[in-house]
C-alpha cells in the first residue's frame, strides 16, 4: 500500500496519503501517515484549530506521554509531543462544531484515549484494509453516522466559529455577539460550553495558526505581525511563545510544518510520488 507523497520531517521521512476526492462531510479533513524508519520518532506538533483524532494502525504511537494507541486531542492550546517507532496512522482533523456532534463532549487542552469518548472498533477495521482510499471511506462513513446521530452546536456558536476561521481570528467578540443577536455574556458561555474554549482564546488560536504558516512561508515577523492583527512584533512573539513554547523563528522552522503543508494545504493527490531530498 503506497502513500501518495513523501515529506521530510527533520531526520524522518513520512509517507503521506490523502483522499483522492473531496470529503462529503464539511469540517472534516484526514490524511494517512507512515514513518519510513523503525527508529524512535520524537517530534512536536504545533497547535492547530481543530480537534484531532489519531487512529493508530500499529499500536506504537504515544501522544503527550499520556495515552497510547488511538487518541483524541482537543483544541490543545499548546503543542503536542508525538513519539513512536514504525508509526502508521490515520489522522483526522474535525472542526470544533463537527467534533461536538461526533464525540458528544467538549475537549479543551486534553489528550485522551479514543475509547473514552468513542468506543469503536474502527482502528481494527482499518488495519484489515489494503487501500488508503478504502480506509478514508470507512472513516468518513463512521464519522457521518456519528454526526447525524449527534447533537449539533447552536447555530449562533457555529456562526461565530466560522466567522473567526474566515477572518483568521481577527474578529471582535462584541461584533460577533451583535451579529448573532446574543449578549456577549451568553455567546461567551455557550461557545465555551460547546466548543471547549472561550471565543477570545479560540480567535487567538486561529490567528496563531494563520500567522505561523505565514512565518513558515518565509514572511518576516514584522510583516506577519502587522497584517495578522497583532499590536506589534513583540505581541506576536509573546503569543507564538504562549501557544508553541518557542520563538517565532523556531516555530517557522518547526519540521512538522513541512509535513503539514503536504498533508493539509493542497488539493487531493492521485498516486503522485515525490522522492525525499
Amino acid at each position: 500500500m503506497r502513500p501518495a507523497e513523501w515529506a521530510r520531517d527533520g531526520p524522518a521521512v513520512w509517507g503521506i496519503a490523502v483522499p483522492s476526492r473531496p470529503l462529503r462531510l464539511p469540517g472534516v479533513r484526514m490524511a494517512g501517515f507512515v514513518g519510513d524508519t523503525v527508529d524512535q520518532v520524537d517530534l512536536t506538533v504545533v497547535p492547530y484549530p481543530a480537534v484531532t483524532l489519531f487512529l493508530n494502525l500499529r499500536e506504537k504511537l504515544l501522544v503527550n506521554d499520556v495515552a497510547r494507541g488511538s487518541v483524541v486531542a482537543g483544541l490543545v492550546p499548546h503543542g503536542m509531543r508525538v513519539r513512536g517507532q514504525g508509526i502508521e496512522c490515520v489522522q483526522i482533523r474535525l472542526s470544533p462544531e463537527v467534533a461536538h456532534a461526533v464525540l458528544g463532549t467538549e475537549l479543551s487542552g486534553e489528550v485522551v484515549s479514543l475509547e473514552d469518548v468513542w468506543p469503536t472498533e474502527l482502528p481494527g477495521r482499518l488495519r484489515a484494509l489494503d487501500s488508503w482510499n478504502d480506509r478514508f471511506a470507512l472513516v468518513e462513513a463512521a464519522l457521518g453516522k456519528r454526526y447525524e446521530a449527534g447533537r449539533t452546536v447552536d447555530p449562533e456558536v457555529a456562526f461565530a466559529w466560522r466567522r473567526m476561521d474566515a477572518h483568521h481570528g481577527q474578529v471582535r467578540i462584541e461584533q460577533l455577539a451583535d451579529e448573532t443577536g446574543w449578549s456577549r455574556k451568553r455567546l461567551w458561555s455557550r461557545f465555551r460550553s460547546q466548543l471547549g474554549l472561550s471565543p477570545k482564546r479560540a480567535a487567538q488560536l486561529v490567528r496563531f495558526d494563520h500567522a505561523v504558516h505565514r512565518l513558515a512561508a518565509g514572511e518576516s515577523p514584522a510583516l506577519v505581525a502587522a497584517e495578522s492583527g497583532y499590536v506589534d512584533q513583540s505581541h506576536l512573539h509573546h503569543e507564538v511563545k504562549a501557544f508553541a513554547g518557542v520563538t517565532p523563528s523556531a516555530a517557522a522552522n518547526a519540521p512538522w510544518l513541512a509535513v503539514d503543508e503536504v498533508a493539509w494545504s493542497r488539493p487531493p493527490l492521485r498516486e503522485r510520488v515525490i522522492a525525499p531530498a
